[in-house]
């Protein structure tokens, strides 16, 4: 079992930045691919960004490639979204997600999820 908790959110002008934070607790947490999906009012959720179980490789959706960075710390049980450059169209719930074997980009694929953080960008 993995429990999955997000922090970090907030109001933040177009160009700022947040970095989030997602503390997970279990043993296998170093095991898991770990992902970033996001969802704005009346829209479904998408694909962020995610990580592998060593951190080596990640992949970002087109939309946030070359603002966000993902990272985990294995060490720490906690993975991060660093998002810079801001905009009004990433405002949305940020929700952590984890998976063993599964699609990384796939929301159906994640075995675990946080409750989310809310992230809102004011332009």
């Amino acid at each position: 079992q993995v429990q999955l908790v997000e922090s970090g959110g907030g109001l933040v002008q177009a160009g700022g930045s947040l970095r989030l934070s997602c503390a997970a607790s279990g043993r296998t947490f170093s095991r898991y691919t770990m992902g970033w999906f996001r969802q704005a009012p009346g829209k479904e959720r998408e694909f962020v960004a995610a990580l592998d179980w060593s951190g080596g490789t990640t992949d970002y959706a087109d939309s946030v490639k070359g603002r966000f960075t993902i990272s985990r710390d294995n060490a720490k049980n906690t993975v991060y979204l660093q998002m810079n450059s801001l905009k009004a169209e990433d405002t949305a719930v940020y929700y952590c997600a984890a998976t063993r074997y599964g699609d990384k980009r796939s929301s159906g694929a994640m075995n675990y999820w946080g409750k989310g953080t809310l992230v809102t960008v004011s332009s």
